[in-house]
């Protein structure tokens, strides 16, 4: 009902519009409160490390594996148990392929770095041998190529293993530090790594820097006893300290990794050329790489055609207070740093006479440090007449995401069919 005031006219309030309205906004208001407090009833404020569970809308087309990524000295990638991978070496492979992207330049469908230093996996078990404590395969995944090698170790990858095996339950830690003896399943070979554990937990952060790296983190220490011949049988193949592949004096050599070692100037370089420089420089690969055909096959490798094995480092003087100049190769292009078991491989080549190592590094006794192209590394020898009885260097590792990485399940059926056979 309405009056009339001149020309203006005035209406009653609608009551019941007024209170529908304040119902929808009261209603509105406790379903918002409702989601706050089962928002903030979900938050874990003691433990920051709780895991987060994420919905896996394909469960039978999909297996999610556990995964660590870590930094290994200047190399990075997953590190998985051995009892959640397929346990075929074939399925395996497909498997580490798909996790990483490869094969793919940039690797863009998987968790590689579209470079062979951060294109590595490392595989961790605990040991059945008396004098270890876990196994450690290393697989390092091509990025352009469906290829996985198994045959080479990576000791910037096998200084992360340690921290991994403590946390995975494998090792019991110590309070202060913790050894942890590790049986490098690539070279047959015994290593021990010193893990720093105040309190009984693994300490990332520490003064120690290394070059290649940002920053400075816990020291790692590893020792490798005798790793002389893991690959093929004998420190020097060949029996001899130089031989002529090409033209070229060569040392022919395998302590923690087979390789080929040769003067940089035999090569018409100087032997401080960037690895940009020298990964431009196709006709030297190509002349490097039918040499390096010719040492696998004397080393008694056989036919190392895609294979990363031997690996070879050109050699010169050092510059900046080392002992001698290595390009590491890794074979096609040439490495950013230094691989940590081609570093000890040269620091032996040194310390033994005639070879060609010997002949380019300084005298100086103790410590021989490898420069490469972003620093050095410093390796403690310990030799004899006929080899090397003990080597160390010093590394450091971080553990940088943990989680589950996703796969198709049919990766691995021959698993399960083998599972179903043995139980009928």
């Amino acid at each position: 009902m309405a009056r009339s005031l001149g020309s203006s006219v005035v209406r009653r309030p609608d009551i019941y519009a007024i209170s529908a309205s304040i119902t929808l906004i009261f209603a509105f208001h406790v379903q918002l409160k409702m989601l706050f407090l089962y928002y903030m009833s979900n938050i874990d404020t003691q433990n920051t490390s709780k895991p987060i569970h994420f919905v896996n809308p394909g469960a039978s087309r999909t297996s999610r594996v556990p995964c660590v990524m870590m930094r290994g000295g200047t190399s990075r990638g997953p590190f998985f148990l051995a009892s959640d991978l397929p346990q075929e070496p074939e399925a395996r492979d497909e498997f580490l392929l798909t996790v990483m992207g490869s094969p793919h330049q940039l690797q863009v469908d998987g968790l590689g770095g579209a470079n062979p230093l951060t294109s590595k996996v490392a595989i961790v078990s605990r040991s059945q041998r008396m004098d270890a404590d876990v196994d450690y395969l290393f697989a390092q995944v091509s990025v352009d190529k469906a290829v996985v090698d198994t045959g080479p170790n990576c000791g910037n990858m096998l200084s992360a293993v340690g921290p991994f095996a403590i946390e995975a339950g494998l090792v019991a830690a110590r309070d202060g530090e913790t050894p942890v003896r590790i049986f490098n399943r690539n070279t047959s070979s015994l290593v021990e790594a010193v893990i720093q554990t105040p309190g009984g937990y693994v300490e990332y952060d520490g003064e120690t820097a290394i070059d290649g790296v940002n920053g400075a983190a816990a020291a790692i220490r590893l020792s490798f006893g005798d790793a002389a011949g893991g690959k093929t049988g004998a420190l020097f193949p060949t029996g001899k300290r130089r031989e002529v592949i090409g033209g070229v004096e060569v040392t022919l050599i395998d302590y923690a990794m087979p390789m080929m070692l040769l003067a940089a100037s035999d090569l018409g370089l100087d032997g401080a050329e960037t690895p940009a420089e020298i990964d431009a420089n196709k006709p030297l690969f190509e002349r490097i790489e039918s040499m390096r055909l010719e040492a696998g096959r004397r080393m008694g490798l056989g036919d190392v055609t895609g294979s990363v094995i031997p690996k070879v480092a050109l050699l010169s003087r050092p510059r900046n207070g080392g002992t001698i100049t290595s390009r590491y190769l890794v074979p096609d292009s040439c490495h950013r740093n230094h691989s940590a078991t081609g570093a000890l491989c040269v620091a032996a080549a040194c310390r033994l006479e005639g070879t060609v190592a010997s002949d380019i590094a300084t005298k100086e006794s103790g410590v021989v440090g490898v420069e490469h192209p972003s620093g050095k590394i410093p390796v403690a020898l310990t030799t004899h007449q006929d080899g090397v009885s003990r080597a160390e260097f010093v590394r450091t590792a971080r553990r940088i995401f943990e989680g589950a990485v996703l796969v198709p399940s049919r990766l691995f059926a021959a698993d399960r069919a083998n599972k179903e056979g043995q139980q009928q």
